[in-house]
């Protein structure tokens, strides 16, 4: 008996261990039991092979029975579920009930409530770049719900990245900035659609492309584009949430000539000259920095589709890390605005990140 334990013991343990297919397994489990059984059967009960597998004949034949019996319960209950069709769990409302559960923080909000959770699941937001304003600001739309989301940057993750653009990881190095941070949003919030583009914005693109999108996120890392977000943006009657910073320091704002407020050019009507707002890679920036402005920017965003609270329209509100400081800086349209007609204002940024 102890011999034909430890055969059976053997058979099923090297076989998970070299992970043997289950059916060779039982193929080798009924050799054994049928040798058992025909050494019972044909030798005499003095024979030293009955002795060493120990019982009888009709003890064995009881075991071997059992067994089948069992098998073949386990394959006809795997037969009918294969045979069944599954059921599709309904769905009362717009959100499932994992949704609901999701996004309970957000719904007990008395600003947001249910109908503004409907109106982020319903929204489009397309982000520009996905860098250190857009990584926090990309995350945090896809926690809140929002139902698409459109991110586009030509560049690639690299390991100087990684320091502050914390939708990135190290195991993604290489690999387009619009795929890894895809991949990510989606491990954070199944439920949401993410629109990767990767490419470059260009004047060519961008009006087809914005015009799909019912707010845009501007956190791209030079004026250029910026400049492009803003005529883009203003021409379509789309917001921009836009964002810059430099070592220590960030700002933001809204951007939407379309509800009275002035546009990116009304504020700073020409691109500084090379070399007075150096690039994050020149003068540095610490890394929790595009953290706190692009969490912002998730912020005006969800105020803007919510319809809660105030958003950053007419203001801009400039955010000093070194000293921890605060303040807002009102804003008004420059009449002689070629994008929008709108006013001057005060530039305290250099770059994205």
């Amino acid at each position: 008996m102890i011999f034909v334990v430890i055969a059976l013991a053997a058979i099923w343990g090297l076989g998970a261990l070299f992970k043997v297919p289950a059916s060779r397994s039982w193929v080798l489990t009924a050799v054994v039991l049928v040798a058992v059984l025909l050494a019972h059967a044909l030798l005499p009960p003095d024979n030293p092979i009955p002795q060493l597998f120990g019982g009888s004949f009709a003890g064995w034949a009881t075991a071997v029975g059992v067994l089948l019996v069992i098998a073949g319960y386990s394959r006809g209950v795997r037969a009918l579920r294969s045979r069944s069709t599954p059921v599709a769990p309904t769905q009362d409302g717009p959100f499932t009930d994992t949704e609901l559960g999701r996004y309970a923080r957000h719904i007990v909000l008395r600003e947001i409530g249910g109908p503004g959770q409907k109106a982020l699941k319903d929204a489009k937001v397309l982000v520009i770049g996905a860098g250190g304003l857009g990584s926090p600001a990309l995350l945090y739309l896809a926690a809140a719900g929002v139902g698409t989301i459109g991110v586009i940057d030509d560049d690639t993750v690299d390991n100087s990245n990684l320091q502050r653009q914390v939708i990135h990881a190290d195991a993604r190095i290489g690999t387009p900035k619009v795929f890894s941070a895809e991949a990510a949003m989606v491990a954070q919030n199944p439920y949401v659609t993410v629109r990767p583009y990767n490419r470059r914005l260009t004047e060519e693109i961008a009006e087809d492309l914005f015009a799909d999108y019912d707010l845009i996120l501007e956190g791209s890392d030079n004026f250029e584009t910026r400049y492009l977000v803003n005529r883009v943006a203003a021409k379509l009657g789309k917001p921009v949430v836009g964002a810059a910073l430099t070592q220590w320091e960030g700002q933001i704002s809204v951007w939407d000539p379309a509800k009275g407020a002035p546009c990116y050019e009304c504020v700073f009507p020409e691109a500084p000259a090379p070399g007075l707002a150096p690039s994050c890679a020149e003068a540095g920036v610490v890394g929790p920095l595009p953290g706190v402005l692009g969490s912002m920017m998730a912020v005006e965003a969800v105020k803007l589709i919510s319809g809660a609270g105030e958003p950053l329209r007419g203001r801009m509100m400039i955010y000093d890390a070194l000293y921890a400081d605060t303040r807002s800086i009102k804003l008004k349209r420059r009449p002689d605005c070629p994008v929008c007609s709108g006013a001057h204002g005060l530039d305290v940024s250099a770059g994205g990140a």
